[in-house]
């Protein structure tokens, strides 16, 4: 049986990739009996829908766009490792 924080561990990891068959077997068995586990898995999902939709509203401004030359510079930046 898992853990609370095992739990919550799988449920964050399962954003950025596919868990195990074991993996989303015992996650279920675990949300099946916990209700804060049930809530923060619901909770991390509305907030990548937050996030999913500012990113959205934010590319399609012309107002937040970066200039060429702020590109430039970050990318310079980026690159020499400053």
């Amino acid at each position: 049986m898992l853990s609370c924080k095992q739990a919550s561990e799988l449920l964050s990891q399962s954003l950025d990739r596919p868990l195990t068959r074991r993996e989303r077997w015992a996650l279920r068995l675990h949300l099946w009996i916990c209700a804060a586990c049930r809530r923060f898995g619901r909770q991390l999902m509305l907030i990548r829908l937050a996030v999913g939709k500012v990113v959205a509203e934010t590319e399609q401004n012309e107002n937040l766009r970066l200039s060429p030359e702020a590109r430039l510079r970050m990318t310079r930046a980026l690159e020499s490792g400053q």
